[in-house]
C-alpha cells in the first residue's frame, strides 16, 4: 500500500507554532500522506537528545504527527524533500495510550524513541520496508543512527505512535511523505461502516491535470458561499463536515476557516478539509482525522449575443413561424436556453415559450435566458423580422372558347400579370391548395377550364410567398343571328348572308365576304371572327320536300289526286300549263293521262302517269260471247293489279288477278249469281319512282237468265 501527498510551500507573514509541539500533533489517518511546513519549533521546548534520542536539543522547523494502527503488520515510510538538497531528520515514539504525557517527563524530556535518524545527508530518509531488523533487537528497541534509513516497524492494531520531523536545513520547501508496508492506519475514511458513498471533489477537472479542480463562478471577482459545496463533497455520508481555508497551514491547524461568503479570485488555490465526529465518542482519536483537498475558481461567465431571425410573412398574413433555436445567441452546445415573449416574463419566469421550434409571431422580440452547464446565465434579445412582402395583384385571363366544348377555354396561366418581379410561380385550383402546395396544376401553359378562378403561389428568392387570384373568363362564341338554314327547290340557287359586325369572314366555299351567292342545296360553314376569337357557324340549304301523290282514285270519268308531303297549298294540272287548286278532274275519257302536282314552293312539279280504263257497267254472262265477263287484263302490265267484286252489302265475293286473267264471269265458285247490281274496284301501283297507288271503282249490272 502506498499513498503520496504533495506538500506545497507557502510563505506567511505570521509564524504558526501549534503543530510544532507534541501535544498538538497532526493526526495521520488511513495511510493518507500529509505534511506541514513549519517555520519554527512550537510553543514548547521539547528535549529530544536524551534517553537515546538522536535529535538535537533545539528543534529546527519541527512538525509533530500521530497515527494509530488499524491493522497489525509492517509499517514504513519515506520522507522525500521537495528540494533534494534539504536535510530532514526524524524520531518515532510509542506506542502510547495516553498521548504525549507518557512520552516525556515534567521537564519535557522525551523517552527513548523506537526509531531515530540524523544522517546529515540531504535527500530521502525514513523507514525502509526492505531493511532487516537486527537480532536480537536492542532494548529498548532503539534504532538511532546517522544513516538515511532505519528498518521498518512491526505495529499492532490499536497502537498509537508519535513522529517528529525536523528540517535541519531550515528551508520552507516542504516534502512528500510516502507510506508502505502491510499495516493500515486507523481512519474514518476507510471504514465501510461510516462511508456509504465516495466523497466527491468539488469542481471540474482542470485542463492541466497537474492543477486542482476548478469551481465555476459566474463573475470575476465573485463573492462565493463555500458552504454551498459541502453537500456535494460529503455526498450523503453522515457525521462528516467540511471546512474551507485559504492555505495549507490554516487547513492543518484548523484556524482561519472561511465561514462566510467571501470574495474569491481565479488565480489562488483554496483548500478544504473533511473531518468526522463520532456521535458516541467526541474524544475518539479518529475525530482528528482529516481528508483534505484543494480547488481553484474559474470564471464561467457567459455572454449571450443578440440575434435577429427573419422569416416570411407568407401570404401577407401578418405572422410567421420562427424557429427560435436557430438564433445563434451562444456558441456553447452544452448551454440550455429558455425563451420568453417579454423581459417581464423572463424576470418572472412566466409564459415560457414551450415550442420554440414553431413559434408563431407577428414580429417584435423574444428574450432568451441562456444558462451554461455551470449555472451561469445571460440574456439575449432575439428580434423577429419579416422578409419583404411578395407583392402581387389579382389578374384576369381571357381565352377563346374551344370549338368542341364552347363552355371551356385554353389558358396559359403563366401569362397572368400577378407581379413584376422574377419570382417563381406555381398554380393551384384553390387558395387552400396554394397555401398547402397540394394538387398543383402541372399543365399551366395549356390549362383547359370553364369560367372560374385559379390561384398562383408567387415565391420570392427568400422563399416567401403570396397567393394571388386569377379569374378565368371564357370568351363565348359570337354567332350570326341572321344566318339561318334555308329551303329551296332542288334545282334553285340562293344567297347566304352572315350579317354585319364581324371583323372577318371565311366561308367553306373560300369566300371571305359577308354574303355569298349562287348557293345550291348543301351544308356550308363560315368562320366568323370577333376580336381574337373565331366561331364556326354551320348553315344548311335544304331542298324542299317534294309533294308525293299518295294515291289516285278513278271513278267513271273523274279522278281524285291525293297528295302528301311537300308544303301545302298544292296545285294540280294535267298538262303542266293549266293549274287548279282542286285535286279532282272530271269529264275524262278513257286513255292515258299525266297528273302534275306542285306545292307552295312552286318547284318542278311531280308527275304521275295514269290510265283511265274502259268503264264496264253491264255484263250478261249467257255464253253468247257478248259482254259475258268483266275483263281488265289489258292492265296486266300494272304492278299489283287486282279486280275485286263486292255485293251490295260490301261483302267481297270475287277477286280477279293473274290466276284468272283479271276477269269475272258473274259466278261464284262456278254458280251464277242472282241478277243485280254489284260493286267492283280495280287497284294497281303505277310503275313510277313513288309507286303511286291507283284505285278505279264503279258498279256493274249482272243479268243472268236461266
Amino acid at each position: 500500500m502506498k499513498k503520496t501527498l504533495l506538500v506545497f510551500l507557502f510563505m506567511f507573514s505570521q509564524i504558526f507554532y501549534a503543530q510544532s509541539d507534541c501535544i498538538s500533533a497532526i493526526s495521520i489517518c488511513g495511510n493518507s500522506d500529509i505534511s506541514y511546513t513549519s517555520s519554527g519549533i512550537g510553543n514548547i521546548t521539547e528535549i529530544l537528545n536524551q534517553n537515546g534520542g538522536c535529535l538535537g536539543t533545539n528543534e529546527r522547523f519541527s512538525v509533530w504527527y500521530n497515527f494509530t494502527a488499524a491493522t497489525t503488520g509492517t509499517l514504513a515510510f519515506t520522507i522525500a524533500p521537495n528540494d533534494p538538497s534539504d536535510d530532514y531528520d526524524f524520531a518515532v515514539y510509542g506506542p502510547t495510550i495516553n498521548g504525549c504525557t507518557s512520552l516525556q517527563n515534567g521537564s519535557n524530556v522525551f523517552i527513548s524513541p523506537v526509531r531515530c535518524n540524523y544522517s546529515g545527508t540531504p535527500g530521502n530518509t525514513g523507514l525502509d520496508i526492505n531493511l532487516p531488523l537486527p537480532t536480537p533487537a536492542p532494548i529498548p528497541p532503539l534504532y538511532g543512527n546517522n544513516n538515511q534509513f532505519s528498518p521498518y516497524m512491526n505495529v499492532v492494531a490499536g497502537q498509537t505512535y508519535y513522529i517528529v520531523i525536523t528540517n535541519f536545513s531550515l528551508s520552507a520547501f516542504g516534502f512528500n511523505l510516502n507510506w508502505s508496508g502491510t499495516a493500515s492506519l486507523a481512519s474514518p475514511f476507510n471504514d465501510p461502516g461510516l462511508i456509504t458513498n465516495p466523497f466527491i471533489a468539488p469542481g471540474l477537472p482542470n485542463a492541466n491535470p497537474a492543477e486542482p479542480n476548478e469551481v465555476v463562478v459566474c463573475t470575476s471577482p465573485a463573492v462565493f458561499d463555500f458552504s454551498t459545496l459541502s453537500t456535494g463533497i460529503i455526498n450523503g455520508n453522515a457525521n462528516f463536515n467540511v471546512s474551507y481555508y485559504y492555505n495549507t497551514n490554516d487547513m492543518l491547524t484548523g484556524t482561519n476557516a472561511i465561514t462566510v461568503p467571501t470574495s474569491v479570485n481565479m488565480t489562488d488555490t483554496y483548500f478544504y478539509s473533511i473531518s468526522y465526529t463520532d456521535p458516541a465518542n467526541p474524544t475518539n482519536p479518529i475525530n482528528r482525522c482529516k481528508q483534505t483537498g484543494k480547488f481553484k475558481f474559474k470564471n464561467g461567465a457567459i455572454t449571450a449575443t443578440d440575434a435577429t431571425l427573419t422569416q416570411c410573412n407568407n401570404n401577407n398574413e401578418g405572422t410567421a413561424v420562427f424557429n427560435l433555436t436557430t438564433a445563434n445567441v451562444i456558441n456553447d452546445p452544452t448551454a440550455t436556453i429558455k425563451y420568453y415573449p417579454s423581459m417581464f416574463d423572463l424576470n418572472a419566469n412566466t409564459n415560457v415559450i414551450t415550442n420554440p421550434y414553431q413559434y408563431l409571431s407577428a414580429g417584435g422580440s423574444v428574450y432568451a435566458l441562456v444558462t451554461s452547464q455551470f449555472g451561469c446565465t445571460d440574456i439575449a434579445e432575439i428580434k423577429l423580422n419579416f422578409f419583404p412582402v411578395v407583392v402581387v395583384t389579382d389578374a384576369t385571363l381571357r381565352a377563346c372558347f374551344i370549338e368542341s366544348n364552347p363552355s371551356t377555354g385554353l389558358f396559359n396561366l403563366t401569362n397572368a400579370s400577378v407581379n413584376t418581379t422574377g419570382a417563381a410561380k406555381k398554380f393551384y385550383p384553390s387558395a387552400t391548395d396554394a397555401v398547402n402546395q397540394t394538387n398543383e396544376i402541372l399543365n399551366a401553359t395549356n390549362y383547359v377550364a370553364p369560367n372560374g378562378v385559379v390561384y398562383v403561389r408567387v415565391t420570392s428568392t427568400d422563399g416567401c410567398f403570396t397567393v394571388a387570384k386569377i379569374t378565368l373568363i371564357v370568351i363565348p362564341p359570337v354567332y350570326s343571328t341572321v344566318l339561318i338554314d334555308k329551303v329551296i327547290c332542288v334545282e334553285d340557287k340562293t344567297t347566304l348572308d352572315a350579317g354585319p359586325g364581324f371583323s372577318g369572314y371565311e366561308w367553306s366555299t373560300g369566300a371571305t365576304t359577308q354574303v355569298i351567292s349562287n348557293v345550291g342545296v348543301g351544308t356550308y360553314w363560315v368562320k366568323l371572327t370577333t376580336g381574337d376569337c373565331t366561331a364556326i357557324q354551320k348553315v344548311k340549304v335544304y331542298a324542299t320536300e317534294q309533294p308525293v301523290v299518295s294515291n289516285i282514285e278513278i271513278s267513271n270519268n273523274s279522278i281524285n289526286v291525293n297528295v302528301i308531303g311537300g308544303t301545302p297549298a298544292y296545285q294540280y294540272s294535267l298538262d303542266n300549263v293549266n293549274w287548279q287548286e282542286s285535286n279532282s278532274f272530271t269529264g275524262l275519257t278513257r286513255g292515258d293521262y299525266t297528273v302534275y302536282v306542285k306545292d307552295s314552293y312552286d318547284c318542278v312539279p311531280m308527275e304521275v302517269n295514269i290510265v283511265v280504263p274502259n268503264i264496264i257497267n253491264v255484263i250478261t254472262p249467257n255464253g253468247d260471247g257478248v259482254n259475258d265477263v268483266i275483263d281488265y287484263s289489258a292492265l296486266r302490265n300494272k304492278s299489283g293489279l287486282v279486280l275485286t267484286i263486292f255485293d251490295r252489302y260490301g261483302t267481297k265475293i270475287h277477286v280477279a288477278d293473274q290466276s284468272n286473267n283479271y276477269t269475272w264471269d258473274g259466278t261464284i265458285a262456278g254458280k251464277k249469281i242472282p241478277t243485280g247490281t254489284y260493286w267492283y274496284s280495280v287497284t294497281w301501283t303505277e310503275n313510277n319512282k313513288n309507286k303511286t297507288p291507283i284505285k278505279f271503282s264503279g258498279w256493274v249490272m249482272v243479268k243472268n237468265r236461266d
